[in-house]
């Protein structure tokens, strides 16, 4: 048999006689949605029927990680399979350097078409997709502009009028009925805005909320005592933190004299009841709440209708069952817990990211995964293993496949590391890394302080009996040897990555040390 034969067994398993077989990849991606605002999960603030689905129809992981809870971050984690010190991308700002590896070059080669449509935030072209469509930074929510190549492939801005996430949405379906190669596989990255700040619901759905009054978070009202200093001198709580814009008391710019008046109609009456109520203190507080999470939760459920047009289309193009559909967002999001709005700590709501995925005839419908540890930084892998690609060595993350399967491997990872590098910078969160094995966490907050000087300052928290990480058993003696045995880890696992010393300095670098 001759090198290129052997080439093409390679890349395409013998079980899949055509190019054609091989499954579509769809991953919808949303930037700021946590798992407490998707019903799946937590049914008590939103119904989110078509997200739903796909858990219904596949499978709910309940501990997926970020390894950098950030929007540009875990978006390059995303395309490279590796952390932020290797694939140089560590906080916003930065610019990703789109000539290193990535996941959908390795797609192309093997006969993908490749495509992302909606938010990048990457600032650099996309590279490695057929086309692309990407919100130009973060994208407003109405009237966006958009970056595509034409077909000289020139990149051009072209701007729209409409509400973004339904743009986005039809631009998804546009490319899946007439910009695709019926012949050949597809995988399409259909990637939301929504609902990041400021949280702009659509049309559709600005008084959706206003007869119900929401559920506040059990730690609203979290005065950081047990913990050390990082958790009180941020500023990302509700009560201080949120803009006159965030809670909509400013008219918005950018929409069309059509859209101002539906806005106006919606929000003039309720503003000024608010106005007239001369709230304070604790009452004000909860109008903010009210408020925030009412119109966060409207932005998720324009999404979710976007999600449901989407499916409906592979049903109905017969795509269905040979399309592997992947659901998950940057990171999670607070929504009051702590009294915070906001992402970037290493605490459970904005470590954990939803992820749904149904594959018919691979996943159980209504499968739960409760007890493995996936990561952001498993997409590559598994979006590689799913198309028959080799996945290169120096990729740290691991295939989810067996688990779709049912079958967790005998070294499947029992411990996570996380880093986040972006302060001095929004929100004032000090930087910080640590482990985590699911029941007990270890954080080290490091670098810069708050009013200058150095912090060099830990925490540990045992999530069976302090789910809500109120207490840090950091300095208790009775957690002595939980204490060294994470501080092993953390260790083992730095050096397992070749976490530098100075990460804020780390350029892309090869890597050979999978994840384990």
């Amino acid at each position: 048999m001759n090198k290129l034969a052997l080439s093409l067994l390679a890349l395409t398993p013998l079980s899949w006689a055509t190019a054609a077989e091989r499954p579509n990849i769809l991953f919808i991606f949303t930037d700021d949605h946590c798992q407490q605002a998707l019903s799946a999960y937590d049914p008590s603030r939103i119904t989110t029927p078509n997200m739903d689905r796909i858990a219904n129809e596949g499978m709910l992981f309940d501990r997926c990680y970020v390894t950098n809870g950030i929007c540009g971050p875990s978006r390059a984690v995303i395309q490279t399979g590796k952390h932020s010190h290797l694939n140089g991308f560590i906080r916003n700002g930065n610019t990703f350097n789109g000539d290193q590896q990535t996941f959908p070059k390795l797609l192309q080669k093997s006969g993908y078409q490749t495509a992302v449509i909606g938010k990048w935030h990457l600032k650099s072209t996309p590279q490695g997709y057929n086309y692309f469509d990407v919100l130009v930074g973060q994208g407003p929510y109405y009237n966006p502009p958009m970056k595509t190549n034409n077909d000289a492939g020139e990149v051009v801005t072209n701007k729209h009028v409409g509400y973004t996430t339904d743009i986005i949405t039809d631009k998804t379906l546009a490319w899946l009925k007439d910009g695709r190669d019926p012949k050949k596989p597809f995988m399409l990255m259909y990637q939301h805005k929504a609902p990041h700040r400021n949280w702009q619901p659509g049309p559709k759905y600005l008084n959706w909320l206003d007869d119900k009054t929401i559920p506040e978070p059990k730690t609203l009202w979290d005065d950081y005592e047990g913990r050390e200093s990082p958790a009180a001198n941020q500023a990302m709580t509700v009560a201080k933190h949120l803009s006159a814009n965030d809670l909509k008391l400013n008219q918005p710019r950018g929409l069309t004299s059509e859209q101002l008046k539906a806005w106006n109609t919606a929000y003039g009456p309720k503003n000024e009841a608010f106005k007239a109520a001369k709230l304070e203190g604790k009452e004000l507080v909860k109008w903010k709440y009210q408020r925030y999470v009412k119109d966060y939760l409207r932005c998720v459920k324009s999404v979710d209708d976007g999600i449901g047009e989407v499916l409906d289309y592979l049903d109905e193009a017969g795509l269905a069952d040979n399309t592997i559909v992947i659901y998950s967002s940057d990171q999670g999001w607070y929504l009051g817990e702590h009294g915070w709005f906001d992402k970037r700590w290493m605490y459970e709501e904005s470590l954990k990211t939803p992820l749904l995925v149904r594959w018919p005839g691979t996943i159980k419908p209504g499968s739960v995964n409760r007890t493995d540890i996936a990561s952001n930084l498993d997409f590559a892998s598994t979006f590689l293993d799913v198309a028959g690609v080799p996945v290169p060595e120096d990729i740290q993350g691991a295939s989810l496949v067996p688990l779709f399967k049912g079958e967790t491997p005998a070294d499947w990872r029992k411990s996570f590391y996380y880093h986040y590098y972006e302060f001095p910078g929004a929100h004032s969160v000090n930087r910080h890394y640590g482990v985590t094995n699911g029941r007990h966490k270890l954080i080290h907050y490091y670098g810069p302080n708050h009013g200058g000087g150095e912090i060099d300052t830990w925490e540990l928290f045992d999530l069976k009996t302090d789910p809500y990480e109120l207490k840090s058993e950091f300095k208790n003696p009775e957690y002595a040897k939980i204490r060294k045995s994470l501080d092993i880890e953390l260790k083992r696992l730095r050096e397992h990555y070749e976490v530098p010393e100075d990460a804020q300095q780390a350029k892309p670098n090869k890597q050979k040390k999978k994840q384990t």
